[in-house]
């Protein structure tokens, strides 16, 4: 049962050490975006662009159709490959 749990923690190391900087892109992307269209409309300036970009709109590469599955998605792989580390020790 040991030797599983080494398994699974290391598979859970390797998943969490790809993935981490893959999900945290779009992630600021997104929060960035949001918070400074926020900020921009409080002082009457209404820059739309910035809730493109914050809703997957990135011009070329348009991934509105299923942006937030993906950041939903990549948000609990991350989350619960980081649970899996924090819970099953490695040693």
């Amino acid at each position: 049962m040991n030797q599983a749990r080494k398994k699974i923690s290391i598979r859970a190391r390797r998943v969490h050490r790809w993935f981490v900087p893959i999900a945290a892109l779009p992630l600021l992307i997104t929060a960035g975006t949001g918070s400074l269209y926020s900020l921009l409309l409080e002082r009457d300036i209404d820059a739309f662009w910035l809730l493109k970009i914050h809703t997957g709109n990135l011009g070329v590469l348009n991934l509105q159709p299923f942006y937030p599955m993906l950041l939903g998605g990549l948000t609990v792989v991350v989350t619960v490959s980081g649970a899996a580390m924090l819970f099953k020790p490695s040693r």
